[in-house]
């Protein structure tokens, strides 16, 4: 078995291979909040690049939760030529595209202007930075059982799209990661206190996106390894999870970790934990594979082929590869000609930590925007230009997005 060995999954369909695009928030929505041009520009780049499987970025099930201004939104069928556009592009050359959905409860700007949920009322905590996002409102019964219903209703619409399949995102510190983490989840009903209530929610929606789709019609799970916060979701409660998820007719569980407040997904833990240089989740995972009854994902940091290769040999059965995707989009076709190629970012030293990690995401997505349209991409831009322009980007949109929520509700 190799990186191009087609991969078998539960639900009786075949990826072409063993290499996963793995999400990464673009913020390239048209006027309507739906896929543009330059979004499809960029799909159409990683679908030539040879991967066997292409994860959206977040794809948001309610307009008025967006973890970016620019945001594309899934909540009704009024612009689905556009996301069947959106799949056929990203299929193109073989490759299974699923959609990740997503809800970021606390993790919204404020300077959006909408009202944030979260399984209780905590606020973040980031430091100089936390004055940038409200404190949420503790969601009643009846809200997270419309969140439920969102989350199907947007997995029915992909589906509809001609999408291979979902990724319902429960990791990174978003809505159903923060119902899973006893920081943000401080709940005393049946969505908390043990891990089964704080599951709750996760299991439901899986539950009820599975009982809804076609059987060959992919259901996946984003999953944190923990938090990598003191007191947070911890690598136990991952393990009871995972075992929750085996009984649904998962297709994948892809295994990752950290939140806004500790972004181990960039590499950096917040307890203390050191975290490997690339395949930063692996070893959380190889404690998972003993559990899982379901083909496993590692993302974080991927970018040489001997590590990819090594992800492989452990038993996880999908590399996931983010950021040297976005530098290189032809990777996996140069890995399968043999061609020794590392794609990478330049390491940030700033002190502050948080305005790093927002650098390093401003890099990303400055590599993005040039592939979306159809230029090559540059990994020795500066941070700070990056992370300048990218906040300038960011209050126009959000100035947008203001907008369009205002005459959505006349």
């Amino acid at each position: 078995m190799n990186l191009f060995t087609p991969l078998p999954l539960p639900n009786g369909t075949t990826l072409p291979n063993r290499i996963a695009k793995a999400a990464m928030e673009e913020n390239m929505c048209d006027a309507n909040h739906a896929p543009s041009a330059a979004l499809l520009r960029l799909y159409q780049a990683w679908a030539d690049g040879g991967a066997g499987l292409v994860l959206t970025g977040n794809v948001m099930v309610d307009r008025r939760a967006m973890t970016g201004p620019g945001g594309v939104v899934l909540e009704d069928d009024s612009h689905l030529d556009q996301f069947k556009q959106w799949a056929q592009v990203a299929r193109a050359r073989g490759a299974q595209v699923w959609m990740q959905i997503s809800h970021p409860g606390r993790q919204m700007m404020a300077a959006l202007g909408q009202e944030t949920w979260s399984a209780s009322a905590v606020p973040l905590d980031m430091g100089n930075l936390s004055n940038k996002f409200s404190v949420p409102k503790a969601m009643t019964a009846a809200d997270i059982h419309e969140i439920e219903q969102r989350f199907v209703r947007t997995a029915q619409l992909a589906e509809q799209a001609g999408f291979n399949g979902v990724q319902i995102h429960a990791a990174h510190g978003y809505l159903l990661s923060q119902f899973l983490s006893p920081i943000s989840n401080q709940r005393q009903d049946a969505w908390g206190g043990s891990i089964e209530n704080r599951a709750r929610l996760l299991v439901d929606i899986v539950k009820a996106v599975r009982a809804v789709v076609a059987p060959q019609f992919a259901v996946a799970v984003k999953l944190n390894s923990a938090d990598f916060q003191r007191g947070g979701f911890s690598l136990q409660d991952a393990q009871e999870v995972v075992q929750m998820l085996n009984a649904l007719n998962l297709d994948v569980i892809e295994v990752s970790g950290g939140s806004y407040e500790a972004p181990a997904m960039q590499g950096q833990a917040r307890d203390g934990r050191t975290l490997a240089r690339e395949a930063y989740f692996l070893e959380f995972a190889q404690d998972m594979l003993t559990l899982a009854q379901m083909p496993l994902m590692v993302t974080g940091g991927i970018r040489r082929k001997a590590v990819a290769d090594k992800v492989l040999r452990s038993g996880v059965a999908l590399v996931g590869i983010a950021t040297a995707l976005a530098i290189d989009p032809s990777l996996p076709n140069a890995w399968r000609a043999g061609e020794d190629v590392a794609p990478a970012l330049s390491p940030i030293t700033w002190k502050n930590k948080m305005m790093a990690s927002l650098a390093t995401m401003a890099r990303v997505k400055y590599q993005l925007k040039r592939l979306s349209q159809g230029r090559s991409t540059n990994p020795r831009i500066s941070p700070l230009w990056a992370l300048v322009s990218q906040q300038l980007m960011t209050g126009r949109q959000s100035k947008h997005y203001r907008q369009w929520m205002v005459s959505r509700s006349t």
